[in-house]
């Protein structure tokens, strides 16, 4: 009997990546392959692309040496974002032997009749239109966490973003599935979901194939919460305007949503947001964060910000630094601006020198680091809820509260996968908050 083909995955990018990699494995898992590291000898080496920054298509080629380095005669695909974007281009690196766009990744293990090695890769990938029927994603990353794919697509027309193109129209999964995808994750014992998609508050658009809102997001949250099993839901980035007083305070007062929210801002400038296209201006921001702040004072909130936009002048990217160090926000993400085929900002005047960009992104990870542990110390002498992480790093085992501080202790197999009140002590110097048990034993 010949042994099973092996097959490995490597995911660039966002969380809805990593969902539908899971999903994407376990279409091979049906057809008997057997998953394998991405270190290890495969005969078939799967790479889920991002296309979001330059460095994500940079990395692309170096990973496919990687591939190559443990077998030279691998299969080699290429998904995702960049394989939506740029087909011919991924095709024509050396070692890559199939292309598949946003709707023939879903198929991909019709695709492997013939695993002979090609001088060319060879590209199925659909005209973007024609990714207008939703697939459905969740991910099993480590034991604790998992990533529900709730929506897809973007109708939003950013002038710096590329993802409408690689994604195609907004569109959601029918409520109806993602209760029951969350309850196969919860039957797995794992304890927190995270909701994720290209933009969730968009939710219930295109939920059974038509334009109108069978469903919204809140209705969506309200209905995840009675979903049994589940210690914690997440809300993974929300865009302001979609953001709606009604969810945060419905967030407020579940036991199961964690108050954590990620929400884009991109630039503290009026000016720059009109450019971007932005659907709302910095006001709006303030009053979002003050409402969450005002129910859930201990909230954690991440900010998503561009540096280098063009046209951003020092004085829009000071109005841009002095916002975010005056708003009461937990931290950063910082994206330094770079130009994306096909968009209008690829085009626009002004551009700003590579050197300002990095020295402004520079400046923001530090406002970043210094707003993280100005919301750990606000919370130190407090009892949160740990769920503790899979993996032994240096000794140590990590886990997160519910409100995103992240803690560690020495390394202890039995609290993989538990929760556990404790009593949040002092910021280390890794930044990194040790605690005491408020109690022994786990939770659940």
């Amino acid at each position: 009997m010949e042994d099973p083909k092996k097959v490995a995955f490597y995911t660039l990018g966002c969380k809805l990546n990593f969902s539908e990699t899971s999903t994407i494995a376990r279409s091979f898992k049906d057809e008997g392959f057997t998953r394998v590291d991405f270190n290890e000898y495969a005969d078939i080496y799967v790479i889920n692309t991002c296309s979001v920054t330059d460095n994500a298509d940079k990395r692309f080629k170096t990973i496919v040496k990687q591939a190559q380095k443990s077998n030279e005669n691998a299969f080699v695909i290429a998904v995702g974002c960049y394989a939506q974007l740029k087909p011919e281009e991924l095709a024509a690196v050396d070692g890559v032997d199939l292309v598949l766009g946003a709707t023939e990744k879903f198929k991909i293990t019709n695709y492997l009749n013939d695993l002979t090695k090609n001088d060319m890769g060879e590209v199925h990938s659909c005209e973007i239109e024609d990714a207008d029927f939703y697939v459905g994603s969740y991910s099993f990353g480590d034991r604790t966490r998992a990533f529900l794919k709730v929506q897809d697509g973007c109708d939003y027309k950013c002038t710096y973003c590329t993802i409408p193109l690689a994604r195609g129209i907004s569109r959601s999964d029918t409520l109806e599935n993602v209760l029951d995808n969350a309850k196969k994750i919860s039957d797995k014992g794992i304890k927190e979901i995270v909701l994720t998609g290209v933009n969730i508050g968009d939710y219930g658009k295109g939920e059974f194939g038509n334009k109108k809102h069978e469903h919204t997001f809140l209705d969506l949250v309200q209905a995840l919460d009675t979903v049994e099993g589940i210690e914690r839901l997440r809300i993974s980035s929300i865009e302001p305007n979609l953001l709606k007083n009604e969810t945060i305070e419905f967030v407020a007062e579940s036991d199961t949503f964690v108050p954590h929210f990620h929400i884009p801002l991109q630039s503290g400038s009026n000016e720059i947001l009109k450019n971007m296209r932005r659907r709302y201006m910095k006001e709006l921001y303030v009053d979002r964060v003050n409402k969450i702040k005002e129910v859930m004072p201990d909230a954690c909130i991440g900010v998503d910000v561009i540096v280098g936009f063009p046209g951003e002048t020092d004085e829009y990217f000071l109005e841009t630094y002095n916002f975010l160090n005056d708003l009461d926000i937990s931290y950063l993400h910082v994206f330094t601006y770079s130009e994306r085929d096909n968009t209008l900002a690829a085009e626009m005047q002004a551009v700003v020198p590579l050197k300002v960009r990095k020295k402004r992104s520079k400046m923001l990870r530090g406002l970043s680091a210094k707003k993280r542990r100005a919301f750990y110390e606000s919370q130190l002498s407090k009892a949160k809820t740990v769920l503790f992480e899979g993996e032994n790093k240096e000794g140590y085992i990590h886990g997160f509260t519910e409100n995103y501080v992240k803690v560690k202790t020495p390394w202890d197999p039995s609290l993989v996968n538990t929760l556990h009140k404790v009593d949040l002590q002092e910021i280390g110097e890794d930044g990194i908050v040790r605690f005491s048990y408020v109690e022994e034993g786990v939770l659940t």
